[in-house]
């Protein structure tokens, strides 16, 4: 069984810094139903408030907090060298104007697509407008 702390762990992994913090366990999803969000699209760190694009996902051997599937955070491309590692449960998804995803570089159609998925496994408050 996996234990859950509070506050903030920090990863040190080929000379970068990376940062997780511990999240709530909502709504946990087993590994089959789990839903990934997909590389390019837009999130904000739930308690950090940075922004950011995901960057695919990293195998934690050792660490709190992981995703759905137990193995893995995503890496959350925030502008700089180095990545940060963050549980889904810490991440907002960010909508445009018209309630879609924000994804770099990819069509209308996808984007209604990845929108309606994730709006079928995340709460309604997880999907915020950019600040």
């Amino acid at each position: 069984m996996e234990t859950h702390r509070q506050g903030t762990a920090h990863l040190q992994s080929e000379g970068d810094a990376s940062t997780m913090s511990d999240a709530k366990l909502s709504n946990p999803r087993s590994t089959s139903s789990w839903v990934r969000i997909p590389d390019g699209t837009k999130v904000r760190h739930r308690h950090e408030g940075q922004e950011g694009f995901i960057d695919g996902t990293t195998l934690l051997v050792i660490g709190p907090q992981r995703n759905p599937d137990g193995k893995t955070q995503y890496r959350l491309n925030v502008g700089t060298p180095a990545r940060q590692l963050v549980a889904e449960d810490d991440l907002c998804i960010l909508l445009d104007s018209k309630n879609l995803v924000i994804m770099g570089k990819q069509t209308e159609a996808y984007r209604r697509s990845v929108t309606e998925r994730l709006h079928s496994v995340f709460a309604d408050d997880r999907f915020i407008k950019p600040g």
